[in-house]
């Protein structure tokens, strides 16, 4: 029987990012994807025009509508765009994480995504719900997959260049290690804007590892963030080490790069259901 991955995430109509793209990598990863919509977006191709929250009673409604019926055996949290969301999303994935402890059933993985600006720059979430996401959410998350920009936010620090991505990853780790009653936080940590795009994997035992990247040309670049979440959130359902886990992502998301299809006027998205076409 498939297993049950759920994303916590805003609506992309293009859908080259959000739950519409979660929901596709889930499927190429064989996995049966259920899905909470935190806010709406009102974009294309050339980029985000506007933002909608949707209210955290609907938010917190549908998470326990899903939990009742169908509990996942992992969580993807995207955007959020709200603070009222964010805290209640945090108390869903704390009420999630107790209820399955307390019935001594293993705890599956919680990989956020935290997308805090479109690629485009429009505000996707506010500075109050960037502040809960650090002090209520992370605290409840197995992994975190920030960008430069991301990691930089999250933890205030300047983050640049490739020798600043360790540095930050282990702070990121220690600001939300004593909030986590001695579980430590994993930090996969994007390098797309490196050169080369290396990626950078702290453990939580401490232990790193760089993560060699590509640079594939093509402009079919939309969802390349959200779907390397998604995949490695995949990867760990299906019982996978984080390494392998994270290679494996990795590979997904070349390619899906690889195999883009110009679509629109502006960036169009990478191709999230690959593994189904004909090499």
């Amino acid at each position: 029987m498939q297993k049950t991955v759920l994303t916590i995430a805003g609506f992309d109509p293009s859908s080259g990012a959000g739950v519409t793209a979660d929901l596709m990598v889930f499927a190429a990863h064989g996995l049966f994807g259920t899905s909470c919509i935190t806010g709406l977006t009102v974009q294309s191709t050339l980029g985000v025009r506007s933002t909608h929250p949707v209210t955290a009673a609907i938010v917190a409604e549908t998470l326990e509508c899903l939990e009742a019926d169908l509990p996942p055996a992992g969580i993807k949290i995207g955007m959020l765009a709200s603070s009222n969301n964010v805290l209640v999303i945090s108390h869903y994935i704390e009420k999630h994480h107790l209820k399955l402890v307390d019935s001594g059933r293993p705890c599956g993985p919680v990989v956020l995504d935290p997308v805090i600006r479109s690629s485009s720059g429009r505000e996707l979430l506010d500075p109050a719900g960037v502040a809960v996401l650090r002090d209520r959410l992370l605290p409840w998350v197995d992994w975190v997959t920030p960008n430069l920009d991301e990691l930089s936010e999250l933890t205030g620090e300047p983050v640049v260049q490739r020798s600043d991505l360790p540095r930050a990853a282990r702070a990121l780790q220690v600001q939300t290690e004593a909030m986590r009653a001695g579980q430590r936080l994993g930090v996969f940590a994007t390098g797309g804007h490196l050169d080369p795009p290396d990626d950078y994997l702290l453990m939580p035992n401490g232990e790193y590892l760089w993560l060699p990247g590509e640079r594939v040309n093509t402009q079919s670049t939309h969802g390349t963030g959200c779907a390397l979440s998604s995949a490695f959130l995949s990867r760990l359902v299906l019982g996978d080490a984080p390494q392998e886990a994270a290679l494996a992502a990795k590979a997904y998301v070349a390619g899906a790069l690889r195999r883009g299809e110009e679509r629109g006027l502006g960036n169009s998205s990478i191709n999230h259901l690959w593994p189904f076409l004909n090499p």
